[in-house]
């Protein structure tokens, strides 16, 4: 979302942000790019206070005359979708950039009501569509627009002797780096049972856990009952991922679920040989044995003989990894992500499907794309007041 907002063609769009809270390791990035940035704070969807809060939000879309409302997440979705309908938005999007997997039963019930919705819901894998088909999202126009990274900034680097010794890991030792948020579903305690299983093998090699969550205390307990502490190093989290991936060896991710792994696609981008899952999105980026090694979830064993190969075969994590960079640069740039979405904004606009979205929808009332009448009228009242015309933002 952060890097959509601020590479978004200013020309053509006029781009407002918002936020449920303000904190965050992004939120200062946000505050200080420019960008008109406004908070509404609510504790909980059955507090009071909420309702306040999507009323300030309908006001500031009416005042602004916001065009196009796109919400990331279950959070911003509930909140924003149902009101920005209200407000009269002409195009309401829901970005679903997970399997579910994280959510309650009821919270993923409430995501798909609120859905609904929206004229469109935009999603970063075949996978994540998938599932939301599997659960009932029918009828509804579903977009498949893949995360893109930033090729430039994780292109490799040379060695760094000084970023090492800041995290207390010797100058030439091969590093086995997994960047991941600490809890269950992210498949790290399987990471340190392959560690295990690896560390007698290659005694030079370590291993880096980069990232924080409520998991970090059990699994720095279990790498010390595994005899591992003085062979991993928690480094919390870390903004300058870039730089950690080029001094690694291998990447892993391990995750029990995905919806598009940034990691895989980052450490790809780096030109790192990657070792990952097969779930969610990742084998539609990721092809085994030509851009990386792909396990089944929770198999430390099938993790640490992958792990293992590439450790003992430095040509073949060498071909495997520029294998895995020339595909991020031509297919999963930052900016082929960002005009796929500023096309599907358009296209919407129009009330015309893109072709990032699906064809399989279920027959049935054809979903109109188009601005309802009332609102299309309110629409031509505000052109004809030249200081309401706008951009679509």
């Amino acid at each position: 979302m952060a890097h959509l907002a601020t590479r978004l063609d200013p020309s053509r769009f006029d781009v407002h942000v918002a936020c449920l809270q303000q904190a965050g390791p992004l939120y200062g990035e946000m505050a200080s790019c420019g960008l008109p940035l406004t908070s509404y704070p609510i504790k909980g969807f059955l507090r009071p206070g909420t309702l306040r809060q999507q009323w300030r939000f309908v006001a500031y879309l009416k005042r602004e005359a916001i065009d196009i409302v796109h919400a990331y997440g279950f959070y911003p979705i509930v909140f924003a979708v149902p009101v920005a309908r209200l407000a009269g938005s002409r195009v309401v999007l829901a970005s679903i950039r997970d399997s579910g997997d994280p959510w309650t039963r009821a919270q993923r019930l409430v995501q798909k009501y609120a859905s609904r919705l929206a004229h469109c819901i935009l999603v970063n894998a075949a996978a994540v569509r998938a599932q939301l088909r599997s659960e009932g999202y029918a009828r509804r126009a579903i977009a498949v627009i893949r995360n893109g990274v930033d090729v430039d900034r994780f292109a490799p680097r040379p060695p760094d002797e000084t970023l090492r010794s800041a995290l207390g890991l010797p100058p030439r030792a091969p590093l086995v780096v997994a960047v991941s948020r600490l809890n269950p579903m992210k498949g790290i305690d399987d990471y340190l049972k392959a560690m295990a299983i690896l560390a007698g093998r290659f005694p030079e090699a370590r291993f880096v856990i980069v990232g924080d969550g409520g998991s970090r205390r059990e699994l720095e307990e279990q790498a010390r009952q595994l005899g591992l502490a003085e062979r991993v190093a928690f480094t919390g989290t870390k903004l300058d991922v870039a730089a950690i991936l080029s001094q690694a060896a291998v990447s892993v991710a391990p995750s029990l679920s995905e919806g598009l792994s940034n990691v895989v696609l980052e450490s790809m981008a780096a030109g790192v040989p990657v070792v990952a899952t097969r779930v969610g999105g990742t084998p539609e980026i990721l092809d085994d044995g030509v851009t990386g090694l792909l396990v089944s979830p929770g198999d430390a064993p099938a993790l640490a003989v992958a792990i293992g190969r590439l450790l003992e075969n430095p040509a073949l994590a060498q071909r495997l990894g520029q294998a895995a960079r020339a595909r991020m640069v031509n297919g999963f740039s930052m900016d082929h992500m960002v005009r796929q979405t500023e096309g599907l904004y358009r296209a919407l606009l129009r009330g015309e499907r893109s072709p990032t979205m699906d064809e399989d929808i279920l027959s049935g009332a054809p979903m109109n794309l188009s601005p309802q009448p009332a609102v299309s009228a309110r629409r031509r009242r505000d052109t004809r007041v030249p200081s309401r015309q706008r951009a679509p933002s």
